[in-house]
């Protein structure tokens, strides 16, 4: 007999997987076939119970019966005589008589020492005084010796300077040095711009026009629009979602909230709560009164006489002598003189503005009135157009009397095969037989061998007999 195939052997389309459980620690039957160094070395033990869950389910137990209205507290309260607390009465105040004693536990331990000076441990300054003269000659007067050195005589030319007899009678260095020229204008060497004008007539013969040839368009080809033919086969709304999907069938979950009913009493309330029945008032007594006494303003008149007045000595002031000296003005009375120097030695020159250098030009203006001809229209020359010939070629459909050959290598070499239906789509693969799931969630069937054109499957799917494919 053969050994049981898993549902990961059995799938074809690779689409179907055993659902793997996260642990194995409970084993519901079935060796593992996987052999690993764990598994020899260990051996194997008894399916173990799971551990009972001692945890109270939480469900919701409605009371059936009327609602009390005893409270814990009301049944195992136990009331109590309340006496009164006893007032304790404070004690009268009575002065000690005799003296304070004012001594101290400090005066009385401590015992006085005399205190003698510290002596300073600093050793004492002792000055040395010589009675001999001092020198006061120092090393560089003593050690330094002057050298004869000889004056060097000037390199200078004398220049004896000698005061112009008229006003502005010495040159400068600019009159001496600069000596005026004459102003040349330099010679362009720029091309003049002057349009050169051809004898020879225009030849408007181009390449394009020497070798184009026209041809004749054809009328355009129309294309006729194919109509459109509906498929003839329903069509077959089976996808993949519906073809796998296997639904489970379960019940809807139920609510625990509990039902909203509304609690009404018909008795009238009487006001009396556990408060009022328990509560006792005890008897307070109000607080004492503490009387403020009055005030009595003191007698005779007051005397505003403070230290300050008393104690204070007036001394006499002098102002603060500025140390700044007086500012003295000098002011003179003589008359303002308006001649300067500026004024006797400057005579004024009559200047012109230079004229500004301009460029003979070369082209006379016109004189008259413009005729309205231009370059353009006088040397114009018109030329019959000849149109350029389209070397484009002409779009003809190309027709041949030889038959088209449509043979293709999948025309010729294709064998129709049937469609197979994945056996692990179905809950119960056919021809095989649930056996067993191990620990690790893998399922296992044996095969059989049943009648497969008897077997109806549950989601509709019947086993195709053949197929036919249209290329």
């Amino acid at each position: 007999m053969k050994p049981p195939q898993c549902l990961c052997q059995i799938c074809t389309c690779g689409r179907h997987r055993c659902p793997h459980n996260p642990t194995r620690i409970y084993d519901y039957g079935g060796e593992s076939s996987l052999m690993t160094e764990y598994v020899d070395k260990y051996p194997l033990h008894g399916s173990v119970p799971p551990a009972q869950i001692l945890k109270p389910k939480q469900e919701y137990q409605s009371h059936g019966g009327k609602m009390e209205g005893i409270t814990t507290f009301k049944s195992d309260y136990l009331p109590y005589d309340v006496a009164n607390r006893p007032v304790r009465l404070q004690e009268e105040y009575k002065p000690i008589a005799g003296d304070i004693e004012l001594a101290t536990t400090y005066r009385r331990d401590y015992n006085a020492h005399k205190i003698e000076p510290v002596i300073l441990v600093k050793p004492v300054e002792r000055k040395y005084i010589s009675g001999g003269k001092l020198n006061t000659i120092p090393t560089y007067r003593a050690d330094y010796r002057a050298w004869e050195v000889q004056k060097k005589e000037p390199n200078k030319v004398e220049n004896t300077y000698h005061p112009p007899m008229e006003k502005f009678g010495n040159t400068t260095t600019f009159q001496d040095a600069f000596f005026p020229k004459e102003l040349t204008l330099r010679k362009s060497f720029k091309p003049t711009a002057v349009t050169k004008l051809s004898d020879q007539p225009f030849i408007s013969v181009t390449s394009h026009r020497s070798d184009y040839v026209p041809h004749q368009l054809e009328p355009k080809a129309k294309m006729t629009k194919e109509e459109y033919k509906p498929n003839s086969q329903p069509f077959e709304d089976i996808t993949t979602h519906r073809r796998d999907f296997r639904g489970l069938i379960g019940e809807q979950p139920k609510s625990f909230k509990p039902e909203m009913s509304r609690v009404e009493l018909k008795a009238h309330f009487d006001g009396i709560t556990e408060f009022r029945d328990r509560f006792q008032p005890w008897a307070i007594s109000l607080p004492e009164v503490r009387k403020t006494k009055e005030y009595v303003p003191p007698t005779g008149s007051m005397d505003l006489t403070s230290t300050s007045h008393i104690d204070y000595i007036p001394h006499d002031v002098s102002p603060v002598v500025l140390m700044r000296p007086v500012e003295r003005s000098k002011r003179n009375n003589a008359p303002f003189q308006g001649s300067t120097t500026m004024r006797d030695a400057f005579q004024a020159w009559d200047t012109c503005r230079p004229e500004i250098v301009k460029r003979s030009p070369e082209v006379p203006k016109p004189s008259g009135k413009f005729d309205g001809m231009t370059t353009f229209r006088a040397h114009y020359i018109p030329h019959d157009i000849v149109p350029a010939q389209s070397c484009k070629p002409l779009k003809m459909a190309l027709s041949s009397s030889v038959p088209f050959e449509d043979g293709t290598i999948y025309r010729t070499e294709y064998t129709p095969k049937k469609q197979q239906i994945c056996p692990a789509t179905y809950p119960s693969p056919p021809g095989y037989v649930f056996v067993s799931t191990d620990s690790r969630g893998h399922k296992f069937f044996r095969r059989v061998t049943p009648d497969v054109n008897n077997i109806a499957h549950t989601n509709g799917n019947h086993v195709p007999r053949e197929i036919a494919v249209i290329s």
